[in-house]
């Protein structure tokens, strides 16, 4: 196929690009057709929508998986990508060599237009500079569009922890074995869900009160997290009823072999329904959440938190010490008890 060379703008820059007269879809004809299945769905979805640049984003993501990339993080690359090449579409682009920094700033805009939160448009952008960078690497994007790079700024919000009397009032209405093993283990462990969904029987260690989790669901780092006195009996009754056959801790009901997330975070809804929290907002990440804070509220160490959380980065954890922080607590109450009895500019304490 002859290749011809067309000269793109990207503000006072200029140079010439090789692109087919049809645009770089007619590239396809010389790529082999994807083996991964999902990179092939993936593609088929450019296809489908008539959405040019496949090889380009065929390559990114067989790079992806080569890299180890899991399939959750190639399926939302990928998402963001087809986003972009959607909305290049729309402003009449043909091909993804000619994009520039005003396309992604277009496409920023765009999403945030549509009522996405920003840490949503955060992740899309995040998504779309690594697939970027990918084509600047191979000279097939300029590298303006990823210098000085856009950011999206996200909101430093607390972690969402149940209230303790929440917490007792959730765990009452539990009746089912299993629900109630899920549950608590979350509760005690401060595992992802994702992770515990994960787990197999051959995992646990009930004479040690532990848990292995070989990889994170998130960072694919392996940890141990431990099982409080009462998670291990609740975990105990469950081993007791459960199918023996079943390689995973839980599953789902008949023949399948695990539990989805989907069924997971039903469940929990039910049981916050049953129990008129649904007002609160509770998740089942908030299981986590209220793991770590009382954990920091019954003086365990940041670095330990750390660590039974599998968090990269000690940062991560501090936000909790936002949320829960005794000393600082006693500190605030000590120091205006002062204020209030006059012991700094005098008494004007109010008075109702």
């Amino acid at each position: 196929m002859n290749l011809s060379q067309e000269s793109v703008g990207h503000g006072k820059y200029h140079y010439q690009v090789r692109i087919s007269p049809k645009s770089s879809q007619a590239l396809d004809v010389q790529t082999s057709k994807p083996k991964n299945p999902q990179i092939k769905k993936c593609i088929k979805r450019l296809s489908t929508k008539k959405l040019f640049g496949h090889p380009h984003v065929k390559r990114y993501l067989y790079d992806l998986y080569r890299r180890g990339c899991r399939p959750n993080t190639i399926r939302s690359n990928f998402e963001s990508i087809i986003l972009f090449i959607n909305h290049l579409k729309s402003l009449g682009g043909t091909y993804l060599e000619a994009v520039t920094r005003d396309d992604l700033g277009s496409f920023i805009e765009h999403q945030q237009d549509r009522g996405l939160k920003p840490n949503t448009v955060s992740t899309r952008l995040r998504a779309l500079y690594a697939f970027l960078g990918y084509l600047v690497e191979r000279e097939i994007v300029h590298p303006d569009v990823t210098r000085k790079k856009m950011y999206v700024k996200v909101p430093d919000a607390l972690p969402r922890a149940i209230d303790p009397e929440d917490v007792r009032l959730l765990l009452s209405i539990i009746k089912k074995t299993r629900d109630w093993a899920m549950i608590l283990i979350l509760l005690r462990t401060g595992m992802r869900i994702g992770e515990l969904l994960d787990t197999r029987v051959g995992d646990i260690n009930l004479r040690e009160n532990r848990i292995e989790v070989y990889e994170a669901s998130k960072n694919r780092v392996g940890r141990v997290v431990y099982l409080s006195d009462d998670a291990r009996c609740a975990l105990k009754v469950w081993l007791k009823k459960r199918d023996p056959h079943k390689e995973n801790l839980f599953y789902g009901p008949g023949r399948s072999k695990t539990l989805s997330y989907e069924a997971a975070r039903m469940m929990f809804r039910r049981y916050i329904e049953k129990a008129g929290l649904t007002h609160k907002g509770y998740t089942l990440h908030c299981l986590r959440h209220t793991f770590a804070s009382e954990l920091l509220n019954a003086g365990m160490r940041l670095e330990c938190v750390q660590q039974l959380l599998g968090h990269s980065s000690i940062e991560m954890t501090r936000r909790y010490a936002r949320l829960t922080d005794n000393t600082r607590k006693e500190e605030y109450f000590k120091a205006m008890a002062i204020i209030e009895n006059g012991g700094v500019n005098g008494h004007y304490q109010c008075n109702h």
